[in-house]
């Protein structure tokens, strides 16, 4: 049969459907696919262990470098989609000080009553700093430099991401007694509700987590007992887990086979967005477990153009809103949608979290359905326009300045 003429089905599933993930499946991609680790100094349940000192050789050497970059690539990939890397921070002098700076921000944030709270955790017990990465090089520039002057993590990123990745980072302090997260997926939909992300064909299921890069620096012993990340090796595989990890049946499963490794001050995890994980509870009495929460994207995500889409969006929006009264039935609301995606933007990220929190849900509101929301309640333009400049000055960087 001619390639044209092959049914479009025959070429794989176009859309996923919460409904239709099978835990059966998923269960039978977390074999461990046996490939050989040429740099790994150890594997601990069934997780790679790398150990940056002994490969600093390595890391400074191009060629050798990129032979390292391959394999951590694979196993993000199609391996535990998890890796380890020991004394990424040989010298811990940089993470000492930029714990010493993190913690004078909580104290300032608590002192000023804002409070981070988690996506995937109550909030109470645990700290967070969101934009950390902003605030600790404002706060402090010769710490911020001594601490992302780290050849390992600048490798790890490359061989997930390519050159002209983008960092950000927030810092998550657990104190006793903090709970633990839910199993989840991480950003871009990860971040989706289950109705949003079924929108999305299935080969964007497939490239989100190509996008971004997970990571986290240890800032202080982590012993399993104070919760250190829980971890379900090789389910970065299952094409349908960003619809999966809701379900009671797929979360039980993860609970019941998850695994945990300790990681000293100065370790740092790195893992495939698409993995399974939560971080755990902190069952200890005294240890106050600290990560800096790496989040790191992909340059490729972003928009040739930079438009002024406040300004496109109080332009149309009264033609909009006058023909919506005179409309009738859904071909209408759906010419409506058509015009909102083409000029309001329509992903609430990246936004200043401090300012913009995702109440009530994993994100904030975009201000496409800013846009959907004023025209369900048929806000007066004027209302309108001053909604879009609050959110603007909610996600704007610069405005915490002014």
């Amino acid at each position: 049969m001619d390639r044209r003429e092959t049914p479009v089905a025959d070429w794989g599933r176009q859309w996923y459907l919460e409904s239709e993930c099978s835990l059966e499946a998923f269960v039978n991609l977390l074999r461990d696919d046996g490939s050989p680790l040429h740099y790994a100094c150890d594997v601990r349940q069934r997780i790679p262990v790398y150990d940056c000192a002994a490969l600093e050789g390595v890391l400074h050497d191009t060629p050798q470098r990129a032979q390292l970059q391959a394999e951590w690539a694979h196993v993000l990939r199609d391996g535990a989609g998890v890796l380890v890397l020991e004394r990424a921070y040989a010298n811990t002098r940089p993470v000492d000080d930029a714990t010493a700076v993190f913690e004078s921000i909580i104290r300032a944030e608590r002192e000023q009553g804002t409070s981070g709270a988690d996506h995937f955790a109550k909030a109470g017990a645990n700290d967070r700093i969101w934009n950390a990465q902003q605030k600790l090089c404002l706060e402090a520039p010769a710490v911020f430099v001594d601490y992302f002057a780290n050849l390992p993590l600048m490798a790890v990123c490359e061989a997930w991401l390519g050159p002209c990745y983008q960092m950000t980072s927030q810092v998550n302090v657990v104190r006793p007694g903090g709970a633990a997260q839910e199993a989840h997926r991480d950003y871009h939909l990860g971040f989706q509700t289950i109705e949003e992300a079924q929108r999305f064909p299935a080969h964007v299921h497939r490239v989100s987590a190509f996008l971004t890069l997970q990571g986290a620096v240890a800032h202080s012993d982590m012993p399993v007992e104070s919760g250190p990340t829980k971890l379900l090796p090789y389910s970065q595989r299952y094409a349908e887990g960003y619809l999966a990890w809701r379900r009671a049946d797929f979360r039980a499963y993860f609970e019941a086979h998850c695994v945990q490794l300790p990681l000293a001050r100065g370790d740092a995890l790195f893992f495939n967005p698409a993995l399974f994980h939560a971080a755990g509870a902190n069952r200890t009495a005294g240890v106050q477990r600290m990560a800096n929460l790496l989040q790191v994207s992909s340059a490729m995500g972003r928009a040739m153009e930079a438009l002024d889409r406040t300004s496109m969006c109080e332009a149309v929006y009264p033609v909009l809103r006058e023909r919506r009264r005179n409309g009738l039935g859904d071909a209408v609301d759906l010419a409506t949608a058509a015009v909102i995606a083409s000029c309001a933007e329509g992903y609430p990220f990246p936004t200043n979290l401090d300012r913009d929190p995702p109440m009530g849900g994993l994100a904030p509101e975009s201000q496409q359905a800013l846009m959907q929301r004023a025209l369900r309640e048929d806000w007066e333009p004027g209302r309108f326009a001053e909604a879009l400049r609050v959110q603007g000055a909610r996600r704007d960087p610069a405005s915490a300045r002014r």
